[in-house]
């Protein structure tokens, strides 16, 4: 966040300063993209705040610069990513709910990135299959091995739905048809995770609250 915030600064010579903190809600290292949506946040309400005017491409372009996730944080709607997260294509998931569960260990991205085992000869996905269910998440395996946490979160949570890894991991995540199937299995989540009932969603709040969507 203040990263972005000196980035910001320094790339528009803005005279002005800031105040800002953090009330950290969700865990680090659980591959939530947290501090990417820590840093769009800061580039947006800073935009506002300094007068800058700067169009939301060319906030997802100094984004970019700042970390892969930065952009689609940025832009504020749900997107289909390629290159390195730079080439976003919006699209619309369907309404969702989710048990999203946290084993309390954390995980390193640039770890994960830099195992050999990590498989790197996948064909390309397309939009189309993965709205169809298909393809898989390759660092799956290799935190499986190197994080017995996570695979025994995935394994439990598998007991009552399709259980997948955010990212890199460390946070597992199903999808229930209802609220109600949500908190039901959340009760019985063991007491040593965390865990949330969340509600997927299509548009950010904050650019709600900024008048950036309609």
């Amino acid at each position: 966040m203040l990263k972005a915030a000196k980035w910001l600064k320094e790339r528009y010579q803005v005279s002005q300063g800031a105040r800002f903190g953090i009330h950290k809600r969700i865990p680090i290292g659980g591959g939530l993209g947290g501090g990417s949506s820590d840093a769009a946040t800061c580039l947006l309400a800073l935009n506002r705040l300094w007068g800058l005017d700067l169009s939301l491409d060319e906030l997802a372009q100094a984004g970019s610069q700042l970390g892969a996730d930065v952009a689609v944080f940025v832009r504020g709607e749900a997107a289909w990513a390629e290159g390195v997260g730079e080439l976003l294509e919006p699209i619309d998931l369907r309404p969702e709910i989710y048990l999203l569960i946290d084993p309390k260990v954390s995980v390193s991205t640039a770890e994960i990135f830099a195992a050999e085992e990590l498989t790197r000869t996948n064909d390309p996905l397309t939009i189309r299959a993965f709205l169809q269910d298909a393809g898989h998440n390759v660092c799956v395996p290799v935190v499986r091995m190197r994080y017995p946490a996570v695979a025994e979160a995935l394994d439990w949570l598998g007991n009552f739905t399709t259980a997948r890894m955010s990212g890199t991991g460390a946070c597992v995540f199903g999808s229930f048809d209802s609220l109600e199937a949500a908190e039901e299995v959340k009760s019985r989540v063991p007491e040593n995770w965390v865990s949330w009932v969340v509600n997927g969603l299509n548009r950010s709040p904050v650019h709600q609250q900024l008048g950036l969507l309609t």
